[in-house]
């Protein structure tokens, strides 16, 4: 058995209106978004700073079970290079450039969190978790040290 018709008649349609579109044909450009050549050198100094860092860790290897010498210098030289470099540029008027090629791009790849932490993993499985600790909680204090240190530097480098 069909339910039972409301007794309301069905609402009228409107009539049928051609759709303007709210937007221009070109969606407008978002605020501050990078173009390509921000991208551009992202990716040649992120290129730049990783290989630097493979270049590093083929020159001082450790053993699975030793602390990761190359990977701690790495952040660290890293962190102290960023620290010195934002101090840099948020007090002068470098090219817009700059920053992304060596901030984001250069020490952004010369830098690696994966790496401490794998290493850091591996120390635990080779039933070194003193090292592990040592080198987990050193590389943290480390770096914000470092990044310290950079913008000192920095300091004694502009007066």
């Amino acid at each position: 058995m069909d339910p039972p018709r409301s007794a309301e008649p069905d609402e009228p349609e409107e009539p049928h209106q051609p759709h303007e579109p709210d937007e221009p044909d070109e969606p407008p450009a978002l605020p501050n978004r990078p173009g390509w050549d921000v991208f551009a050198v992202v990716a040649l100094g992120g290129a730049l700073g990783a290989a630097g860092r493979y270049g590093l860790v083929v020159l001082w290897p450790h053993a699975p079970t030793g602390v990761p010498w190359a990977t701690l210098l790495t952040n660290l030289s890293g962190c102290a290079l960023i620290g010195l470099l934002m101090r840099l540029v948020t007090t002068a008027a470098p090219h817009r450039l700059v920053r992304p090629f060596l901030g984001t791009g250069i020490l952004g790849g010369f830098t690696t969190f994966s790496t401490y932490a794998v290493e850091t993993r591996g120390l635990l499985a080779a039933g070194r978790p003193g090292v592990a600790v040592g080198y987990l909680l050193g590389t943290l204090a480390g770096a914000l040290v470092a990044v310290r240190l950079g913008m000192w530097a920095a300091d004694r480098v502009r007066s």
